[in-house]
């Protein structure tokens, strides 16, 4: 008998013992998910149980204090609530389909390269500002973006005599929501097309072949083979990453400013604003109210576009 015949045979009979029999067969695979669930329960589930201080008034000195809905119906009648609520929907959305739009578009134009090591050179020059922290590339382009001439695009526009003096673009509420995608788009981008790149390179090569064969163009061949093969991945990584929408934070945080915070402020700078530079003993169970209400839009969006995947494709992800 064969190694394969055997270990197919021997695979057979541990599903057909009981569970005991089987738990102490695996008991390998189980010891080595023993950290993963711990670190689990220990920073994911554990700290939920702080869900309840959002029924009690809470500053730190003092017991809490149940005063059951009353910090809902101080958030739902506090203007700044809704202004970072709204701006938290617009700048993470947007932020979303750009993203992933342009990752589609480099993703399809790295795809059509056939010199490799240009290809590879190219790639790498994309991905590398992913892995640059936030605060590095706000230092970056708060130089370049900067209102006098020392900033590289202010000197560029005055010299070809496009503006008399430098725009603080990080600093008027007109351009600060440009920049701020500008620069997500530049950052992230190279994430999504490392993911999308990954599912070009599982295409089969004999359906391009194929497609050339019967008179099928570039342009034929991406519309009908390329991009139904992304589709599936398109919708997915959307779908996976509304769930962080509400979660918006560092990118706003590090390049938002007082000038620019009625356009900038977010749920969670909101959060951190309420509970660190309020002026007063910061009311834990406010803040966590919001995080909740944050939590439950951000679950509500994903379930939302996972029902609208089963009635357009078929299936969702979750």
């Amino acid at each position: 008998m064969s190694k394969k015949a055997q270990a197919s045979v021997s695979s057979a009979n541990v599903h057909k013992r009981s569970l005991k029999a089987q738990l102490h067969y695996y008991r390998g695979f189980y010891i080595m998910f023993i950290p993963v669930l711990v670190f689990a329960l220990v920073f994911h589930y554990l700290p939920m149980l702080g869900i309840r201080y959002s029924f009690f008034t809470y500053k730190g000195i003092k017991d809490p204090v149940f005063i059951g809905l009353e910090n809902f119906t101080r958030m739902f009648s506090m203007p700044g609530f809704w202004r970072a609520f709204s701006n938290t929907l617009v700048l993470s959305i947007v932020k979303l389909l750009l993203n992933t739009f342009m990752a589609v578009v480099i993703s399809l134009l790295l795809n059509e390269l056939r010199f490799l090591k240009f290809k590879k050179v190219t790639q790498t020059i994309v991905y590398l500002p992913h892995f640059m922290s936030w605060v590095v590339t706000a230092s970056v382009f708060t130089l370049i973006l900067s209102p006098s001439s020392a900033g590289l695009l202010n000197a560029i526009l005055m010299k070809l005599g496009v503006v008399e003096e430098g725009i603080y673009f990080l600093g008027d509420e007109k351009w600060w929501r440009f920049m701020f995608y500008v620069i997500n788009i530049w950052k992230d981008t190279g994430w999504g097309t490392i993911i999308f790149m990954a599912t070009l390179s599982g295409i089969n090569p004999e359906l391009y072949e194929a497609a050339s064969m019967d008179g099928a163009g570039r342009w034929s061949q991406m519309r009908f083979i390329t991009l139904p093969a992304l589709a599936n991945t398109i919708i997915t990584v959307l779908i996976l990453n509304l769930a962080k929408v509400m979660n918006l934070f560092e990118s706003v945080f590090v390049l938002q400013n007082d000038a620019v915070i009625q356009k900038a402020d977010v749920l969670q700078t909101y959060i951190y604003t309420q509970t660190f530079n309020s002026g007063t003993l910061p009311d834990f169970g406010y803040t966590t109210a919001v995080s909740l209400v944050s939590s439950l839009v951000g679950c509500a969006l994903v379930l939302i576009c996972n029902r609208a995947s089963y009635k357009v494709r078929g299936r969702g992800i979750v």
